[in-house]
């Protein structure tokens, strides 16, 4: 979807807004970092969030990459920056066409900084010169399917930043007679440089209206957060910084933490002073850093962290995208969700309202796994964290045992079947107790949900939807477990009336007492003035496709940390071979009790 559709709505409501901006890191371990953050801010409800290209092209394959992921497993809307930077038609044609597949559709249109060792820009042969001629290359070759933004200069563009008043006046004029030429190309919105002085912003906008620029214009927040970074972004963009900022800053430079809390503090008074004059949002420069854009939005009253609102139990897609109705999954990627949007990316059309027709909802192998898993253990910096968390050696199954209770217990945050750092929801101490109960009974816990009845909308563990709706579910539990533990507990499992239940061993076909295609409801919600939403499924026939995932963690992410023939990969391989993938529910969502079923 396009960004501007989106502002333009929120106009129209009289809401405001805001964004946040990241830039790619240069290692395999920083991008997965800054996914995990991506992941946590994305849950506050930025209206879009960016990822800039870097200087001369240098991270161009990692943009693009950063830029799919963000739009399709963080599930936020996504504004990719493009550069003229060492970028020739062909390869401007090429990035298009990828984002385009992507299914990324807004684009920051840039001329870019000159390449590393170069101090003047020069447009590469076969290239373009100035963003103006980019955004016109893109709404010739593409009309209208990208969203175009477009930078602003609230000061004047720093190459036109000389100390003759006179000179800087008319290069300040002619920057904006530059930025209506864009505008009328194409550009649809308007985000700007840096700044720290916010009337500088507020007569900036002014002067865009008295030229005719009409379009949404966004101020570009970055806080303050270390001394030197402070000096370095200020003398390269050649920004003005009042004196008494200038002044407070010098007297605490030697104290990180004064710093970065005086740039919260002046963060909120800009902000303050720009939606009182009528600034319709804010573009955070996060830095890729989560604290002082998250304080500062906290405290203008844009998001509040101890309550984040979910649509659904799992992220939803923007709209404009393929699957934005969606609106059914099964539960087995509950916490793998970027490998379920992995598998799932094929799919022409998407379950909406009840996960009905599955005919032609083929799941992707996975002969490509190293790429399609993301190991954690593809670094040796990740590697060495897991080895960590979850043992440098594995004496015994109740080493193992010990790692699953130390997760529950929240004593450690890596997890071999779950794509994100620490557990997916807090769980109360009853439920903890239950869980540490089933893993000391021999039952590796990889998955659960406790019964729910009516529970309202708004609670902050187990609450989704809107506001004024009753959440149900299922009491649901999975695990891995030997083949004893199996034996004794399947009678218990057909005794009991209301249980249904399903169970494999890596290499057998699912066993239990669902047909492949039936389907149970896990949870679904009531809602003023809605059909009832039932968002998370136990489908027999992705369970079958689950469990081969869930057995090559086993080897993936944990037997790998250790030595060949070792005895500690001895002992994964051996669960993955031998044990069995059992999930189990308790159809009696008002007074059913699983773990009585379970523990006996």
């Amino acid at each position: 979807m396009k960004i501007i559709h989106k502002i333009n709505q929120k106009l129209k409501d009289g809401q405001t807004f805001f964004s946040f901006e990241f830039f790619p890191p240069r290692t395999e371990e920083g991008v997965e970092n800054l996914f995990e953050r991506l992941d946590r801010m994305a849950t506050y409800g930025p209206i879009f969030c960016d990822i800039t290209w870097g200087a001369g092209g240098s991270t161009a394959d990692v943009t693009l990459d950063i830029a799919t992921r963000m739009q399709n497993q963080v599930c936020v809307e996504t504004m990719m920056h493009l550069t003229c930077t060492n970028m020739p038609v062909e390869k401007l044609e090429s990035a298009l066409k990828e984002i385009k597949k992507a299914g990324v559709h807004n684009i920051l249109a840039l001329r870019g900084d000159p390449p590393k060792g170069q101090d003047k820009f020069e447009a590469v042969e076969g290239g373009f010169s100035c963003a103006l001629d980019l955004v016109k290359y893109i709404r010739k070759e593409f009309g209208d399917l990208f969203g175009i933004c477009v930078a602003g200069y609230p000061e004047a563009h720093p190459d036109g930043i000389v100390d003759d008043p006179e000179q800087m006046q008319k290069n300040y004029w002619g920057d904006i007679a530059y930025l209506k030429q864009k505008v009328d190309a194409g550009g649809e919105l308007i985000i700007t440089q840096l700044f720290y002085d916010a009337e500088v912003f507020i007569k900036f906008v002014e002067d865009c209206r008295s030229v005719g620029i009409t379009v949404p214009i966004l101020p570009g927040i970055m806080p303050i957060m270390t001394y030197g970074g402070f000096k370095r972004m200020t003398g390269f963009c050649k920004t003005k910084v009042p004196a008494d900022i200038l002044e407070a800053v010098e007297a605490i430079k030697d104290n990180d933490e004064a710093v970065k809390n005086f740039g919260i503090d002046l963060g909120v008074k800009m902000c303050r002073r720009l939606l009182d004059a009528g600034t319709p949002g804010v573009h955070m420069y996060t830095l890729n850093l989560e604290r002082s854009a998250v304080a500062i939005l906290e405290r203008l009253g844009f998001i509040d962290t101890s309550r984040v609102p979910k649509l659904l139990p799992w992220r939803h897609v923007p709209k404009g995208t393929a699957r934005a109705s969606e609106s059914v999954r099964p539960v087995f990627w509950s916490h793998r969700p970027k490998a379920y949007l992995k598998r799932t990316q094929g799919w022409s059309s998407y379950p909406t309202g009840r996960w009905a027709d599955r005919s032609a909802l083929e799941y992707s192998t996975l002969s490509d796994a190293p790429q399609f898993m993301r190991r954690l253990t593809s670094t040796d910096a990740r590697k060495e964290k897991a080895r960590i968390a979850w043992g440098s050696s594995l004496e015994s199954e109740e080493d193992v045992k010990a790692v699953f209770s130390k997760y529950v217990k929240g004593e450690v945050k890596l997890f071999p079947w779950s794509e994100l750092e620490g557990p997916q929801h807090v769980e109360s101490p009853a439920e903890v107790k239950v869980l540490l109960d089933l893993i000391s009974a021999g039952y590796l816990v990889i998955n659960n949900q406790p019964r729910l009845n009516g529970i309202p909308s708004t609670d902050s563990t187990y609450g989704w939807g809107a506001p004024g709706g009753a959440i149900y579910g299922r009491a649901y539990v999975e695990f891995f477990c030997s083949p004893a533990a199996w034996v004794s507990l399947r009678p218990r499992l057909d005794a009991a009336p209301s249980v249904s239940y399903l169970a494999a061993t890596v290499a057998g076909s699912p066993q239990g007492n669902l047909k492949h295609d039936d389907v149970v409801a896990l949870s679904w919600g009531v809602f003023p003035g809605k059909e009832i939403v039932q968002p998370t499924v136990l489908c027999p026939a992705s369970f079958a496709t689950w469990k081969d995932e869930a057995f090559e963690l086993w080897l993936s992410e944990w037997a790998g940390l250790y030595d060949e023939g070792s005895a500690s990969r001895q002992l994964c391989t051996s669960i993955h071979d031998g044990w069995l993938l059992v999930c189990v529910v308790d159809n009696d969502y008002v007074d059913g009790d699983l773990a009585k079923v379970l523990l006996g």
